[in-house]
């Protein structure tokens, strides 16, 4: 990192980052060509989950390309000033980088779609087996994680 005083050093404050987060980016790469989607997310420490179609121009990238980076942003306050360079912005981010897989057991699915309700309520939910049977659950393995802030009391 570049600004090595924005790093965020403890692992920890990088996991309330992404837990504070209700969108989550994704960056998937087929032939040289980036595609970026934003999604709602589940994550339990280690890995993060995400839920779709299943068929779609996400899953035809991951199936020829499971390296994903994912992209976490909580923009805090936009600092003017008196020149356009003067300008800032107040954030916290978190960018990760991993390998997706597809869960093919329904347990496991079912794992990944608790954790994706857990990002959003406290409630417990139930999910029909049909629809498990029809949402193609992924769970991105991360590998590195990094993250960069520019507090407001800086």
């Amino acid at each position: 990192m570049r600004r090595s005083e924005k790093a965020i050093e403890h692992r920890e404050e990088i996991d309330q980052v992404i837990r504070a987060c209700t969108v989550v980016r994704l960056g998937l790469s087929e032939n040289e060509q980036p595609y970026v989607v934003p999604l709602n997310f589940g994550y339990d420490g280690s890995s993060l989950y995400f839920h779709c179609a299943r068929e779609g121009r996400k899953i035809d990238i991951l199936q020829k390309n499971n390296r994903v980076c994912l992209e976490f942003d909580i923009p805090e306050e936009v600092v003017q000033g008196e020149a356009a360079c003067a300008w800032g912005m107040h954030y916290r981010s978190v960018i990760a980088f991993g390998t997706a897989r597809q869960l093919s057991e329904s347990e496991d699915k079912r794992r990944g779609l608790e954790a994706i309700m857990a990002q959003y309520s406290d409630r417990t939910f139930t999910f029909p087996d049909a629809a498990v049977e029809r949402t193609a659950v992924f769970m991105v393995e991360i590998e590195k994680i990094t993250g960069k802030q520019s507090p407001r009391d800086a």
